[in-house]
């Protein structure tokens, strides 16, 4: 049985292999994204954002939430099984899918006003599938610990859809649709990459039959009975913004947000979903042991540590920071981000911490939840619709979403025995640190409107910060030693 050191190394590595395949891919599309603002405009980006939200609300319940049971076996028989199961359910998902569209095609553009996208809806049966098989064998790789499938998953979807968009661009294909066929490549090469590490090392696929199957739709049924609507809900609330944007406003705003939104989640991403992804391998582990209190008081503080700073400097120096970045244009795209970052910042810190719910198989409050979510997140962008103004709109879906992430996060700190004077603590300590560079920032934009100053002086301020953390924080002073396992000495007394 490996020490405690080892298994302490052994999560870290793969947590910082994930997190390089990550950064890579964000690198890249961060690199990229000033060069396609300056290619592609708001309203192309807007029709991107159509595409996207139409398949992600779909593309998230490809497979009836089967993806997440490949975690939960005991055996390595049954997870494959599962495996086979997800990706069953997800081609058939997505050809039920297509027919509709082929029979419906009109009603469904009329219904969510994407009437610009043509004949190109009928490529969302495909991203459906694409997607389904990609959750499915990234769940199957996580299981079996190969996170460097994954890492390499990401950086190959990131250089092939930034290699598309921008190629299409410069051979004088500037439309939305370019931007669509870009996304649509980086799935697919992403699913490759996926699919070649599965099925050459491991997957025994003649093992699986129509038993097998069955047993494994009976054992794991609360996922599509429960779960799957919860997920639908989810989706439908994050994309919710696009969809009401383009009823209400042109497709130029839709581009704004979308792009603006893209930008803010990068970041965030780039840790937050490496973690979150180890953090539920992790977990399940850690709740037998009797330690996951001290697991998740890590996670949540090495969130905190990394993603408040910089979320407070871009909500005072968004729009300067979008200005300088991606050209004059996406000002406005800077100005929805600042009054979205703090909502940006809960979601960041609630989103690994959303898996102890099945952790616990608490599905039904993760359905009550996404419900709730749902309908202040609607209600938020219909008054603003309503009332003809988008600063509104987004003003109301933020501090909804503040409050009810903020709920979600302590909810999941009490399931792990985590109390909320702790998480508290956390905030507090960390939000002190930037007090001295709020008041700079604050001066500076009241005696200067000098966007390139702005962002010069915002961005040295992070730099400064990481610096200092990585200096002064004893679990960030080496790559090795983040988000450690618990100790023995700290475990539970049973």
């Amino acid at each position: 049985m490996p020490s405690k050191s080892t298994s302490e190394k052994r999560f870290a590595s793969d947590v910082l292999t994930l997190v390089g395949g990550t950064g890579i891919a964000q690198i890249v599309a961060i690199a990229v994204a000033p060069i396609l603002s300056r290619i592609y405009s708001p309203s192309d980006f807007g029709i991107l954002a159509l595409f996207m939200s139409l398949s992600g609300i779909l593309g998230t319940i490809a497979c009836f939430r089967y993806e997440m049971s490949i975690m939960l076996p005991d055996s390595k028989e049954e997870a494959d099984t599962q495996l086979i199961l997800s990706i069953v359910v997800a081609f058939l998902f997505s050809a039920i899918t297509a027919v509709l569209f082929l029979l419906f095609k009109n009603p469904i553009l009329q219904l969510f006003n994407a009437q610009e996208l043509g004949n190109y809806v009928y490529l969302i049966p495909l991203f459906i599938f694409l997607q389904g098989m990609f959750l499915s064998l990234n769940f199957w790789n996580s299981r079996n610990k190969k996170f460097k499938n994954m890492s390499h998953a990401r950086i190959s979807a990131s250089l092939s859809q930034a290699g598309t968009q921008v190629g299409a661009g410069g051979l004088g294909y500037v439309s939305g649709i370019s931007l669509i066929l870009g996304s649509l490549v980086g799935k697919v090469f992403s699913v490759i990459t996926l699919v070649h590490s599965a099925f050459k090392k491991g997957v025994y696929v003649r093992q699986v039959n129509f038993k097998s199957l069955g047993a494994g739709i009976r054992r794991y049924k609360k996922f599509p009975l429960i779960d799957t609507w919860s997920t639908l809900l989810n989706s439908l609330s994050w994309q919710l913004p696009v969809l009401l944007l383009s009823t209400f406003f042109n497709s130029a705003i839709v581009g704004f947000y979308s792009l603006g939104f893209r930008l803010l989640q990068m970041p965030m991403s780039f840790i937050g979903r490496s973690i979150s992804q180890v953090f539920y391998q992790r977990a399940t582990e850690s709740k037998k042991e009797g330690t996951l209190n001290v697991l998740v008081e890590n996670v949540f503080r090495i969130l905190v540590l990394i993603g408040l700073f910089p979320i407070l400097i871009l909500t005072l120096s968004g729009d300067a920071i979008f200005g300088v970045i991606l050209g004059m244009e996406w000002v406005e795209a800077g100005i929805y981000v600042q009054i979205l970052s703090i909502w940006g910042f809960i979601w960041f810190i609630s989103s690994p911490l959303s898996t102890l719910y099945v952790v616990f198989e608490k599905q039904e409050f993760g359905l009550k939840y996404n419900t709730f979510n749902l309908i202040t997140r609607a209600l938020s962008l219909l008054i603003g619709g309503y009332l003809g103004d988008v600063y509104v709109a987004l003003g109301l879906f933020a501090i909804s979403g503040i409050f009810v992430y903020g709920y979600l996060c302590l909810k999941m700190l009490h399931y792990a025995g985590v109390k909320n004077s702790t998480a508290g603590k956390i905030v507090f300590s960390n939000f002190k640190l930037f007090i001295p560079a709020a008041l700079l920032l604050v001066t500076l934009r009241l005696f200067s409107d000098n966007l390139y100053l702005i962002t010069g002086v915002a961005v040295s301020l992070c730099i400064t910060y990481y610096l200092y953390i990585l200096k002064t924080d004893s679990q960030l002073q080496s790559l090795l030693e983040i988000l450690p396992m618990v100790p023995d000495s700290m475990k539970k007394r049973k």
